[in-house]
């Protein structure tokens, strides 16, 4: 069996060329002396500029991927596809793919032009308007033949003759003279910009020019070494055509008049020396070059995305996959390619089939750009490419990428984002087990978490009032009984505070308790990720309750800020924990924590029923913390249909100022609550607190209830109890008072 390192054929060159001649290609004969008459020369510089800001942080990001990993087949969805995850991959090199077979069809179009004079001659001559399908069509049919007969190695010693010739007529070009050039002075202070209101026109008609950069790439599969040459090759061909383009146009803007660049497509040819006959030679030398280029990558990428099953038929994987035994050309993959090239190439609009494949190439350069940013940021171990590029630049690939699409054309940018959205949720139906998001975006999650945790360490200051919101944390070995301990967090850290859940293993660290708590954990992950919860949850080790506790309120908050309530739990009809969640009050008190305690009924929570507050005249402490907690829970979507009712048992005497302290509340305070659900109740000597409560709230949703550490430290679960009539019952104990602002 032969060596798989024996059919890598290529070394640097290749990359270099295949760049290079789809740099200096059709645009560049065609379109770019409309844009030097049109914007003038700094215009024309701005936006060379402005493409290789996309441009050289793509090649630079490349170039760091290629040397951090072994690229194998299909190139930039090779790198895209082992860094996003086969399913974001699979959608990006479906474009990518999609848009290197419509280039085939773009620069063979523009290879028609070379032959401007015979479509003269036979008009002038002989009076007939011929299509440019009649040298378009049979152009597509010999370079298909020549590539599926003789494949990669054939195309690659063609790129070296039409480099050849590419060279000369530039050369020529560069040493031509013009009476314009030879009359008219220039000064670059005095050198202005054109008609800058069609900066983006012109834009959208040159970008195209800069996207052959990583033509070479797609040729990984069949390099010695892609990290090496891809970086060289790829670097310099970008570098090499900005050079190029910045003397090219000055050599247009000082040799002919801005209505002579603008009228005349083929202008370069009045200005070279033999230009009636070497600037098509060069055009039709760049745009057959070109074609090569993209029509030995296409195949390739397509290839790569069969075998890594990103299409959903077994049986078309396994064909588009085939490689021919003599050379390994991927024949099945080139033939699909060139029926596609066909396609628009019968269509025939160089404009058309331009900005189409700008879309797909700008979505391909953001996300290599995206990928080289991420893995900056994440700073993963493995992360160790022998070339590197800078974070900023690749960030600035991206955004200008994103924003260049939209200023090109927004419809089709939007056209092109949602049929890859389309794309990427087929593929996702079929690859259900394949992650889109992989270690890269964990890295650069985990990075920014740790930024903002020791930034708002660093940033934190002490206010008399600050701005209070809940971080809660919650211990319980009951997790797998009862779920409304947690349900309460979720309601909490739904929408405007945080909530962390910790399952409490009782025992000491061993092995075998750390593999329980492990099976454990991903029990209450399956749990949260089937509630779609927001709550983060973890697993404690200790040997008892009390230890447990003061483990878990030393942690540091998952949101970075300090946590700031504990909330315990426990069965209202069988309170067997209540007597040690009491015991550890004062632990928990120590702290400066508020303290919620769950009494959690058999009785299922009816959140179409409203949330009801009790509020002592005695106990004005936990009035702003029950208020603000009851206004938190109602944020989450199952209370959507709930109110907030509010009582208050006073004696009569202090009635008419409870009343204006609660509307200065309410109203101050802008809490959703209208007077209607406002109740004031007179307590008479003979009827307990406990008795009013009974009554008035036993249907309620949920119900809150504050309490005093001095009142528990006398009645101990006396407390807790007599509430029979009623469902779950949140006890809340402030440590601080709260400001409702």
């Amino acid at each position: 069996m032969e060596d798989n390192n024996s059919t890598k054929k290529f070394g640097t060159a290749p990359v270099f060329f295949t760049a290079i001649s789809t740099i200096l290609g059709a645009i560049l004969f065609l379109r770019f002396g409309y844009a030097v008459g049109t914007l003038s020369l700094w215009g024309v510089l701005l936006i060379v500029i402005l493409g290789h800001l996309v441009t050289i942080p793509t090649a630079l990001a490349i170039s760091e991927i290629a040397t951090n990993k072994r690229v194998e087949g299909g190139g930039e969805y090779f790198i895209i596809s082992r860094s996003f995850g086969l399913n974001i991959g699979a959608t990006i090199g479906i474009a990518l793919f999609m848009s290197q077979a419509i280039s085939v069809a773009f620069y063979v179009i523009a290879f028609t032009e070379a032959f401007e004079f015979f479509f003269r001659y036979m008009l002038e001559a002989h009076n007939l308007f011929l299509p440019r399908q009649v040298i378009s069509i049979p152009a597509m049919t010999i370079l298909a033949t020549l590539i599926l007969k003789k494949g990669a190695n054939m195309g690659v010693k063609a790129l070296y003759f039409v480099v050849v010739i590419l060279a000369i007529s530039l050369v020529m070009f560069f040493l031509g003279s013009t009476e314009y050039s030879e009359t008219v002075s220039f000064s670059f202070a005095n050198t202005g910009f054109g008609d800058m209101k069609s900066f983006f026109v012109v834009f959208a008609i040159i970008f195209p020019a800069f996207t052959g950069m990583t033509a070479g790439v797609g040729l990984s599969g069949d390099l010695k070494k892609p990290s090496k040459s891809i970086p060289i090759g790829t670097i310099t061909a970008t570098i090499l055509g900005m050079i190029i383009y910045f003397f090219i146009a000055y050599k247009l803007f000082t040799s002919a008049s801005p209505e002579d660049l603008i009228n005349d497509q083929l202008i370069m040819a009045k200005i070279a020396i033999g230009g009636a006959f070497i600037i098509p030679l060069g055009l039709a030398a760049s745009t057959i070059s070109s074609a090569l280029g993209s029509i030995m990558v296409a195949p390739r990428t397509l290839q790569a995305l069969a075998q890594d099953k990103a299409f959903p038929i077994k049986r078309v994987n396994r064909w588009l996959s085939k490689e021919r035994s003599k050379d390994n050309e991927p024949i099945n993959a080139s033939i699909v390619a060139i029926l596609i090239a066909y396609i628009f190439v019968a269509i025939g609009d160089v404009n058309f089939v331009a900005e189409i494949i700008s879309m797909f190439f700008m979505v391909t350069y953001g996300a290599l750009c995206l990928i080289s940013f991420l893995n900056h940021f994440g700073s993963s171990p493995s992360y160790r490419p022998s070339f590197k590029s800078k974070w900023y630049l690749s960030l600035i690939g991206f955004v200008v990428s994103l924003w260049v699409m939209f200023k090109i054309n927004t419809p089709y940018a939007l056209l092109a984002l949602s049929l890859m959205t389309l794309i990427y949720f087929y593929i996702n139906s079929y690859h259900k087990t394949q992650r889109g998001f992989q270690d890269i975006y964990a890295n650069a999650i985990y990075q920014l978490s740790r930024y903002l945790h020791v930034f708002s360490q660093k940033n934190k200051k002490k206010k008399a009032n600050q701005e209070w919101r809940p971080s809660a944390i919650c211990i319980s070995k009951d997790s797998f009984k009862r779920d409304k301990a947690f349900q309460l967090l979720d309601w909490i850290s739904y929408k405007f505070g945080f909530g962390t859940y910790l399952h409490h293993i009782n025992g000491y660290y061993s092995k075998a308790s750390h593999d329980q708590a492990e099976q454990e954990l991903e029990k209450l992950i399956a749990r949260v990720s089937s509630k779609n919860s927001h709550v983060f949850v973890d697993t404690i080790i200790s040997p008892s309750n009390t230890s447990a506790i003061a483990q878990a309120i030393q942690l540091p908050g998952v949101s970075g800020m300090e946590n700031n309530m504990v909330i315990f739990e426990y069965d209202k009809d069988n309170p067997e924990n209540l007597e040690e969640i009491i015991d550890n009050i004062a632990l928990v008190s120590a702290g400066n924590f508020d303290i919620g305690i769950l009494a959690s009924s058999q009785k299922e929570i009816d959140f179409k029923k409203d949330i009801h507050i009790w509020i002592r005249s005695s106990d004005t402490d936990n009035a702003n913390l029950l208020i603000l907690l009851s206004f938190i829970i109602l944020g989450h979507p199952n209370w959507k249909k709930a109110n907030i009712k509010i009582f208050d048992i006073v004696k009569q005497e202090n009635l008419e100022k409870a009343r204006e302290q609660m509307k200065e509340l309410v109203i101050g305070g802008r809490l959703p609550i209208t007077p209607k659900n406002i109740g004031f109740i007179v307590q008479k000597d003979e009827v307990s607190a406990k008795t009013i409560i009974n009554e008035h709230s036993k249907e309620a949703g949920l119900t809150l209830i504050g309490f005093r550490e001095e009142t528990l430290k006398h009645d101990k679960e006396l407390v807790f109890k007599g509430y029979d009539e009623i469902g779950s019952i949140l006890f809340v104990n402030c440590h601080h008072q709260k400001t409702i602002e």
